[in-house]
């Protein structure tokens, strides 16, 4: 077994495979008969299913998997039971970080134990991809080839390539977003694409198609025309409405803000009211966006911009959306923000449930900010190294589970 430190100065980490080793020794409980002789019983004989479940349901998820290679009978129960899943602790999410041009493995930060665990991702070829998490299953599309998209569970290495989608097969800019049913765990993945009409400078198509799994096929869910804007490549799906950030081409004197935001109601039947008319403002000048459902509410990370300088950041903030309008949750305290050195006007971020990972491209630094108890707090440091100065790192933040399957 491979120890890990739990400080800032070195580092070892912990292969997720090895988690599946056995920890746990059935106990054996040995007494007195009244004829002298010893007899053992084993615990496991004599704890009911219904007993194991809801001790089960105490454990974070790396000793769930320890588990699973206890016995069989644990591992059917771990893996099959409802029961489990639906009572047990609240998980938080596990982030994912990996250096980019290279394959896609890196490493897997558990914030419940402090540990990172080296992990591999399925049916991944590359680590140039764009990505979205929902409930245990992560979806990935391929930065080169945009109609390479992939759904998998980076625990238990399910996964499946869907088919290819509808539209544009070279599109500008694209973006992807992913909702999963918690009962069903059905999911549906939206794919909005952008792409500059030919010879002109002022019209861009956006176009939205949606996968559902359940019948395995794509359909158009809207298709317009932006004058002046662009779509970009941040979504995110938020209590069944797709919420897309949206970019100023400057062509129309529109240069700031920069940032826009366009929703669509994915169970809502077709409108014939514009995108744009029902579009929302950014709270400010902002470098980047970064969109994240925490508990199906929209939240927006952003690097605010300076004033005479749009391209430079100043600060990150985060703000939640309420009826169309924003209301600021935090900025980032400037010693935090010194800490990431030398940060560009983007970085990555991402979030589910009550925390909000946020990394600089050019570093392996992981800031974490609990939305519940307004607090910043910087992860261990990930056993990444960086092996030359224009290296870039980036990662993304998922809920770990083992009872679903892509």
């Amino acid at each position: 077994m491979i120890h890990l430190m739990e400080d800032h100065s070195s580092w070892d980490y912990l292969p997720v495979d090895h988690i599946r080793i056995p920890a746990f020794n059935s106990g054996v409980v040995s007494e007195a008969s009244n004829g002298g002789n010893d007899f053992s019983v084993s615990l496991d004989a004599v704890v009911p299913d219904d007993i194991l479940e809801r001790i089960f349901t105490f454990l974070p998820i790396a000793s769930m998997m320890r588990a699973t290679a206890v016995c069989k009978r644990w591992h059917g129960i771990i893996y099959s039971s409802r029961v489990v899943w639906t009572h047990m602790l609240p998980q938080r999410p596990w982030y994912f970080m990996f250096t980019s041009n290279e394959t896609a493995a890196g490493y897997a930060f558990d914030p419940i134990l402090r540990k990172w665990y080296d992990l591999e991702l399925p049916y991944i070829d590359k680590s140039s991809c764009f990505v979205s998490s929902s409930c245990g299953l992560v979806c990935f599309m391929d930065n080169d080839n945009r109609n390479t998209i992939s759904v998998s569970n980076p625990i238990t290495k399910s996964c499946r390539r869907l088919l290819e989608p509808p539209g544009e097969t070279l599109p500008d800019y694209s973006t992807i977003a992913m909702k999963v049913d918690r009962l069903s765990h059905k999911y549906s993945v939206t794919l909005a694409k952008s792409k500059q009409i030919p010879e002109d400078f002022v019209r861009w198509d956006f176009s939205v198609y949606k996968y559902d799994s359940s019948s395995g096929t794509w359909a158009t869910s809207v298709s317009e025309v932006f004058i002046g804007w662009r779509g970009g490549d941040d979504s995110v799906i938020c209590d069944g409405v797709l919420y897309c950030l949206i970019h100023s081409t400057g062509v129309l004197g529109n240069v700031n803000p920069r940032h826009g935001l366009i929703m669509y109601d994915l169970a809502g039947e077709p409108s014939e009211t514009s995108l744009m008319q029902t579009s929302i403002s950014v709270p400010c000048s902002l470098t980047c966006g970064r969109l994240v459902n925490l508990k199906e509410k929209l939240v927006l990370v952003g690097g605010i911009a300076k004033h005479n300088r749009p391209d430079i950041i100043k600060g990150i903030g985060i703000w939640e959306l309420h009826e169309k309008q924003w209301h600021e949750v935090a900025r980032m305290p400037h010693k935090f923000f010194q800490g990431f050195g030398e940060l560009d006007d983007v970085f990555a971020c991402s979030g589910i449930d009550d925390l909000v990972y946020i990394q600089s491209y050019g570093a392996t630094a992981l800031l974490v900010f609990d939305m519940m108890q307004k607090q910043w707090k910087w992860s261990l440091k990930c056993p990444v190294s960086k092996r030359f100065p224009l290296q870039l790192f980036t990662g993304f933040c998922f809920e770990p589970r083992l009872d679903i399957a892509a």
